[in-house]
């Protein structure tokens, strides 16, 4: 009956309003009305403009309309540049986005007509514009007033650079007059020209990450299979930007949908699988991302049936253009949700907003975003082509300004424009993570750390903890020395205590064992395991009563864990009642048990149920012991200490697993090699049974509601 029943168990994720301008085909394109809202403030609000500034292509003086515009800078008077591709041509607007002139032939320096082929790139620098010559496969430079072209710099000659690879798409001026250009089809990475356009390098090439078992199946390929696989290349770059202070900002154009999602989901500060990287002149990466999220745009990567068919975006954005603004933040362009998130430069992000439509404000096919003073421009390249103006509000102008005294290090002005932000949107951790730094650099680490805490950052909240810890320390040094020294004085007695006892116990002869020796006899169990499980079995050294003492310790010590782990280790307070903890536990423990069982009646195990249930429960007390007191030094450690308290625990839980190894061997007289087969079996034992229960308990539940339906259908026809 034993082996039947065996074999039976065997086999179971602002408020925006939308000021917009359109400047389109026509002026009945213009002054459509779109309201975004997030936690109740505006960012952007509608802007002053009459509707005379609604013009059409005719009211221009332009006789065709956009077609394909790739890029969009402003110069220093607010006039505004567009690269109108494939009608070969640079679009110039004022301040006001009446034309000013267009550029599409010029006669060179040599005296000879020319004219642009397919322009994707442009670039304001002083009096100069830049402009990527795409089809031409070289740079041209124009007198940014008089439109007089100034020089050509055509494909750089190098051995490192292919020729034929040189299609510049992109490109950005350093103050040290470097020329940063990014080729559409050359993977490694941003050509850096002199300001005489020779040839100086590369920077910021992509690398690239082999799997192991791409390196294996390499090895055993054939001629032809190698050539049938698609090669494996560094990530291209799409766009380009460079910021005040000579950074260069990059979109990465090739990463994969699944590379993306996992560098999110995984929180990653590393820019390697992310859509935008920060490259110092010599191009390492240098973002920071401490933000809550990695700065990539949209976190929501929905999948759903039902989204797709309600045409909702899914997965992660298309990150298409880049544009540094004021006080080192910078704004990134999504076409796939047409949408704009703007970064400071920590990586927080401070709002979003957009969506598809033509309604005013909204974007059908977003192309390009650059800022124009204190506003933002959006070139929309759908219907005709539209400019959206998005001018900040008092929100967005207290932010800016909160985060400009910051960048000061006016530490009491930054908190009065974080406190007026807070008052406006009161969950914008940003604005808590500011005034924390206020207070930091103030001195006031203890009130920095309440702010820390409501944004959960923890790696500020340990700056600031090292110095309160720091005064702290300064004051009871001494008396901690002396009880950290008690404390392990009297480990040490207590164990040595403990040994002795151990030992006259065994040497003693007695059958019967009191309580008390049974629990002490657990420290010899942990510390020599092969001796201890032949004791606890054989010599009857442990009980079941004794057994329940270890198994009710264990759901304490996690209870504890759950509800006493320092700030560093539970940052959003997250805790478990005992009831939880002990069903978990319990669970867990009698799966064991049950899974062993089993399985080992049918491999000729010696142990019985209740001698597995000693051996497990006496297994577990290594987690007592450590997970208690690095639970409670989880209190006082900041985040580089706080791997040495994941350590403890990790340790903790190794070695109740070889306890449980070793348990199982001597008590069932297994050899090592069937043990380890007999412990994979337990494993999939106790999966096998929590189906059978899940399928229970569902087939019950359909019972019930299958007698509950009768009774009632009863109830209306008696």
């Amino acid at each position: 009956m034993k082996k039947i029943t065996s074999v039976l168990l065997v086999i179971l994720s602002l408020l925006m309003i939308g000021s917009a301008m359109t400047i389109g085909a026509s002026a009945s394109s213009a002054y459509q009305t779109y309201t975004y809202s997030i936690n109740g403030d505006a960012l952007y609000s509608p802007d002053a403009y009459d509707a005379s500034m609604s013009l059409d292509y005719a009211a221009m003086g332009m006789t065709d309309k956009f077609n394909t515009p790739k890029d969009m800078v402003t110069d220093s008077e607010g006039k505004v540049y567009i690269a109108d591709s494939k009608n070969s041509r640079i679009v110039i607007l004022h301040s006001n986005y009446r034309l000013d002139k267009t550029i599409s032939t010029f006669t060179n320096r040599g005296g000879n007509p020319d004219s642009l082929k397919e322009p994707e790139g442009i670039f304001v620098t002083g009096d100069e514009l830049w402009v990527c010559d795409t089809k031409n496969y070289r740079l041209v430079v124009f007198n940014r007033l008089t439109g007089e072209c100034e020089r050509i710099l055509d494909a750089p000659t190098s051995p490192l650079l292919d020729v034929s690879n040189y299609i510049p798409a992109a490109m950005a001026i350093d103050q040290y007059g470097r020329i940063y250009v990014i080729s559409s089809s050359c993977e490694q990475g941003v050509i850096v020209l002199d300001s005489n356009g020779a040839f100086v390098g590369f920077i910021g090439a992509p690398k690239v990450a082999v799997g192991v078992w791409d390196i294996i199946w390499n090895r055993f390929q054939t001629d032809e299979q190698a050539a049938l696989k698609d090669s494996i290349v560094p990530t291209q770059f799409g766009n380009i930007c460079i910021s005040q202070d000579g950074f260069i900002y990059v979109t990465c154009a090739s990463l994969t949908e699944s590379k993306v999602q996992n560098a999110i989901k995984g929180k990653s500060t590393n820019g390697d699988d992310l859509p935008v990287r920060l490259l110092n002149p010599a191009g390492d990466e240098i973002m920071r991302r401490n933000g809550f999220w990695p700065p990539a745009g949209e976190v929501d990567f929905s999948t759903s049936a039902r989204d797709k068919k309600k045409d909702i975006p899914v997965g992660v954005s298309t990150i298409v253009d880049v544009a540094s603004g004021p006080e080192k933040t910078w704004t990134i362009a999504d076409s796939k949700r047409q949408k704009l998130y703007t970064y400071d430069y920590n990586g927080n992000l401070l709002f979003a907003f957009g969506d598809k439509g033509m309604y005013r404000g909204n974007v059908s096919s977003l192309v390009a975003v650059c800022y124009q003073d204190d506003k933002l421009l959006v070139l929309d390249g759908a219907n005709g082509v539209r400019l959206t103006v998005y001018e900040r509000t008092e929100y967005g102008d207290l932010l800016l300004e909160a985060i400009a005294a910051e960048n000061a290090l006016d530490n009491e002005y930054a908190i009065q424009c974080w406190e007026s932000v807070l008052q406006r949107n009161s969950n914008f951790d940003t604005a808590y993570i500011g005034i924390g730094n206020s207070l930091y650099r103030s001195g006031k680490y203890q009130e920095a750390l309440a702010y820390f805490e409501k944004a959960y950052d923890v790696d500020n909240w340990s700056q600031s903890y090292k110095e309160v810890r720091k005064e702290w320390m300064s004051t009871w040094f001494i008396p901690m020395v002396v009880i950290i020294i008690v404390v392990l004085v009297a480990v040490l007695k207590f164990l040595g205590w403990v040994a002795k006892v151990n030992k006259r116990v065994a040497t003693n002869g007695k059958e019967r064992k009191t309580f008390g020796q049974e629990l002490l006899y657990g420290f010899y169990v942990i510390f020599h395991p092969f001796d201890g499980f032949y004791d606890l079995k054989h010599e009857r050294r442990g009980s079941v009563r004794a057994a329940l003492v270890f198994l009710a310790l264990t759901i304490v010590t996690f209870f504890y864990q759950s509800v006493g782990k320092g700030y560093v280790l539970n940052p959003t307070g997250e805790t478990s009642s005992i009831l939880i903890q002990a069903l978990l536990v319990v669970a867990l423990v009698m799966l064991f048990v049950i899974g062993n069982w089993c399985l080992t009646t049918l491999f000729e195990g010696e142990g019985s149920m209740k001698d597995i249930f000693i051996a497990v429960c006496y297994s577990l007390f290594p987690m007592v012991l450590l997970i208690i007191p690095a639970t409670l030094a989880s209190n006082w450690v900041t985040v580089e200490e706080s791997t040495l308290v994941t350590l403890v625990f990790t340790i903790s839980y190794i070695w109740v697993g070889l306890l449980l190894f070793c348990g199982t061997m001597i008590t069932h007289d297994y050899s090592l090699g069937k043990n380890f087969i007999t412990t994979i079996g337990t494993i999939v034992a106790m999966i096998f049974i929590v189906f059978i229960v899940l399928l229970f308990v569902m087939l019950l539940a359909k019972l019930i509601g299958l007698v509950s339906n009768i009774i009632t259908e009863l109830q209306y026809r008696v």
